[in-house]
């Protein structure tokens, strides 16, 4: 083993250990970038394909408070501790009403994210990377997982709603969130809670590759609304959620 994969290895299990404390945990990008490097120098090779994947989605039209705000697409994986993370056939998306009381109980359609994105290298580094991590935490795991690419957007009529359900649990095992990137907005503050909605802690998700993990069944967390800074430009919010949701 490599030196710098060997400090990975020390500085994830440190990380597990936090979120098995805590319950969350925010990591720097920067610390990603190290991490993700270390297991492949070509982690970030198709960086700028993934970034701009995020344009020309499609609006989520499931949205109950009638917001024009988000834009999603959505894809289903599955995964041991360790091997290959293999993409499912598409299908819904679906939460209950108990854990989302604003668009659940319906199976929500969306378009997939498209399979060169998920084979690619940012997507395959992080997918990977969030499984063993997770996996420590729970090394007899048989993942299924939800990968999510968001935007929210913003203007002088609509501010964007992250989290339009409010403080909430996703009703899985783990979630990460990862900022991709932040145009022309303030605000879009994570905040974590207790299960009571007691705050436990809040921070911004700014950096490209910054990360948000929660322990879903031991904390809740919310979003603050983003508004637009300069009238005349777009202003949007993106990142990719995935969820993980031991089915063993």
């Amino acid at each position: 083993m490599s030196e710098k994969l060997l400090m990975q290895v020390n500085d994830t299990v440190g990380l597990c250990d936090k979120i098995a404390m805590d319950g969350f945990s925010f990591v720097p990008g920067e610390q990603i970038k190290q991490w993700l490097l270390a297991s492949s120098a070509d982690a970030l090779l198709d960086w700028q394909t993934f970034d701009a994947s995020w344009e020309g989605m499609p609006l989520d039209e499931y949205m109950a408070d009638g917001g024009r705000y988000r834009r999603r697409r959505f894809a289903t994986l599955s995964a041991n501790a360790s091997g290959p993370i293999v993409l499912e056939p598409h299908q819904p998306h679906y939460q209950s009403r108990e854990y989302n009381s604003l668009n659940g109980g319906v199976a929500r359609i969306y378009e997939p994210i498209p399979v060169e994105l998920i084979h690619g290298h940012t997507m395959q580094g992080v997918l990977q990377l969030s499984r063993d991590l997770f996996s420590r935490l729970r090394p007899q795991a048989s993942w299924h997982i939800e990968a999510h690419q968001f935007r929210i957007e913003a203007n002088q009529k609509e501010h964007g709603q992250p989290a339009p359900e409010g403080v909430h649990r996703d009703g899985v095992d783990y979630v990460l969130v990862m900022m991709i990137k932040r145009v022309n907005i303030s605000s879009g503050t994570t905040t974590l809670h207790s299960l009571d909605k007691r705050v436990l802690d809040s921070f911004t998700l700014t950096n490209p590759l910054d990360w948000a993990l929660v322990d879903d069944k031991r904390c809740m967390h919310g979003v603050t609304p983003v508004e637009q800074i300069d009238a005349n430009s777009p202003a949007y919010r993106d990142v990719l959620v995935v969820t993980f949701t031991d089915k063993s």
